[in-house]
């Protein structure tokens, strides 16, 4: 009877990337939904000016944030480079799961903490990095520690980093076109206006909606990416008990980190801060999810 119960890492694979799919166009109708009624409250052309603004604005900057994402993400958290001597099991398991994966082999930093946790960042696998805190080296043991490296490897093959910086241009794009929208209905003359009375009010009501919805939006696509991240890390060790073990004992410690910025949270492996607007799943669903692979 178990059999019928357990679930396939590749089947969790595809389902979550599915599921992230979705979540992305939906973010993509909120943005044109957006778009239609400020054209219908303004002239063509002033809307045509402001989603130029606002394109050219959001890109620029999440591309500069995007090729630097690592030295961003690394100086944030204090990160230093590993060192062969001190950190040897950190550098055979990474080597080990790279030349098993067929990923080439990132560069590797410690973080100072005592918490178990662990990201990677990087624009693609040639320019990556992984990143473990001291506390994950000090309490977790070989298998564990294969388990989280390789969901953060998990993250570097899928392009998870770029998938989720699109996702920031849209959601960037999304707010800003918001705020250029509500300051710009005090330059508004009051000629004749009243026809487009109704799109004015439905442009507020998305102005201040929006926002929230593509940010939920947002933190969805990425649980969703940590449950595609979890399951191929199980393709990669073909041990779940390693990963599993290691999730029970971040759960058990409970231990915030204070000195993680909110901006890089996602990037970890855990959420850093305990709580719930967390841009990473409940860690008894992601256990249970493991338990049945």
């Amino acid at each position: 009877m178990k059999e019928y119960k357990r679930e396939d890492f590749r089947d969790q694979i595809n389902k979550n990337k599915w599921k992230s799919f979705l979540l992305m166009i939906m973010i993509f109708i909120v943005f044109v939904l957006f778009g239609y009624v400020i054209s219908q409250a303004f002239d063509p052309g002033y809307f045509f000016i402001i989603m130029i603004f606002a394109i050219i604005f959001s890109i620029s900057y999440i591309l500069i944030s995007y090729y630097n994402s690592d030295k961003i993400a690394l100086a944030s958290v204090g990160a230093k480079k590993a060192s062969r001597e001190h950190h040897k099991q950190f550098y055979d398991v990474v080597e080990g799961l790279t030349l098993a994966s067929g990923l080439p082999m990132p560069k590797l930093y410690v973080m100072p903490s005592p918490q178990i946790n662990a990201f990677a960042s990087g624009r693609n696998p040639e320019n990556s990095v992984i990143c473990v805190t001291e506390g994950a080296l000090k309490k977790l043991d070989k298998n564990e520690l294969e388990g989280v490296i390789a969901h953060e490897l998990s993250h570097i093959a899928n392009y998870d980093i770029r998938y989720m910086t699109l996702a920031a241009v849209m959601v960037g794009m999304i707010s800003i076109v918001s705020q250029i929208f509500l300051r710009s209905l005090w330059f508004r003359g009051r000629g004749d206006d009243r026809s487009k009375a109704i799109f004015i009010l439905i442009g507020i009501i998305l102005a201040i909606l929006a926002p929230i919805v593509v940010y939920l939006v947002q933190l969805a696509i990425s649980r969703k990416r940590e449950f595609a991240a979890d399951a191929s890390a199980v393709k990669f060790t073909r041990y779940p008990p390693g990963l599993i073990r290691a999730l029970k004992k971040i759960k058990e410690e409970n231990q915030p980190e204070n000195k993680v910025n909110k901006a890089v949270a996602p990037l970890f492996f855990a959420n850093p801060f305990k709580e719930l607007s967390s841009t990473h799943p409940p860690i008894e669903k992601r256990i249970s999810i493991l338990q049945r692979m």
